[in-house]
């Protein structure tokens, strides 16, 4: 049994296809499923059902898989005691970040980044909230950023901080005259809302609670876009809710329409997530350093309290 037959069969669970696997792994797609036969000969079990598609493990393949993700876990632990002897962050970090973060946040650290790491090799991926645990659980992800908490037991959260959201009104709506509103307001507003699956959806419901959400005489409107969600309001009247940090994207015009929220004001948790068994601890805390560089101070002083639920 080999590390290298352990990756081709976590590579096979993760992404459920010999050809993709092989592909991830830099291998042809038969010295893959030679290695992978030859670890089910060995293990004298069946660690795939190929005859489903996409291939899935069978009852004790997964149990396996599970195991043999421990091992390669472990095994990188020794890449990292050498890296934190030369005292270099060099190699890569899969990182996952949610698209209501991502546009604000990653241009002020990126460039940073790059400069003070040369060795440092960064991919960066925007999915959902869902899509980012799933990652890191199956290890296609080192970490990620995103709305906390997620109350996941294999999943640590780091805090890093937090943004206050603001009301984006129509110059139409009877709220914008008022120089700040309460969430009672909004509940009379149609609501301009990221589609299913961002957890900033589910934040701007617990706020408002509006029923009429992203309708418009029978248009039902779906966007993982907060700069849509920005334009929308602007030419179809109605209202949305932004993140903090977005403001610093907006014209002075746009500025015009922006309404905080009398206090307490809803506020979202910006976490650094990974898998409990996360090695790379020099690179993550490289990243949390020029995150935390970039962020405006009150945004570091919020209290967990309150924090509004995904």
């Amino acid at each position: 049994m080999t590390l290298v037959q352990l990756e081709y069969i976590v590579a096979v669970d993760t992404y459920r296809s010999f050809v993709g696997a092989a592909e991830k792994c830099f291998v042809t797609q038969p010295t893959l499923s030679m290695q992978v036969q030859k670890l089910e000969e060995l293990l004298n079990v069946r660690i795939f059902d190929r005859s489903r598609q996409p291939i899935v493990p069978t009852e004790i393949g997964a149990q396996i898989i599970q195991q043999a993700r421990l091992v390669l876990q472990e095994s990188n632990k020794i890449r990292e005691i050498i890296a934190s002897q030369q005292q270099e962050i060099t190699g890569e970090l899969r990182v996952g970040i949610i698209p209501t973060v991502a546009p604000y946040l990653l241009p002020r650290v990126i460039a940073s980044m790059m400069e003070k790491y040369p060795g440092l090799n960064l991919l960066i991926w925007e999915y959902t909230t869902e899509d980012i645990i799933h990652h890191l659980k199956t290890g296609v992800l080192d970490c990620g950023i995103l709305a906390t908490p997620l109350a996941d037991p294999v999943i640590d959260e780091s805090p890093l901080y937090y943004e206050d959201f603001v009301t984006y009104i129509s110059k139409n709506s009877k709220l914008y005259k008022k120089k700040s509103i309460d969430a009672e307001d909004l509940e009379e507003e149609n609501i301009w809302l990221l589609n299913e699956g961002h957890c900033m959806r589910s934040q701007v419901l617990n706020i408002c609670r509006s029923t009429k959400q992203n309708r418009l005489q029978g248009l039902t409107y779906n966007t993982g876009s907060v700069e849509t969600l920005i334009r929308m309001v602007d030419m179809n009247n109605g209202a949305t809710l932004l993140p903090e940090l977005a403001l610093e994207e907006l014209s002075q015009k746009q500025l015009s329409k922006v309404r905080y929220f009398r206090s307490p004001e809803p506020v979202r948790e910006i976490s650094l997530v990974t898998h409990k068994n996360f090695i790379k601890i020099r690179m993550l805390n490289a990243l949390r350093e020029e995150i935390l560089e970039v962020i405006p101070k009150h945004m570091k002083q919020k209290k967990k309290k309150d924090v509004v639920g995904i």
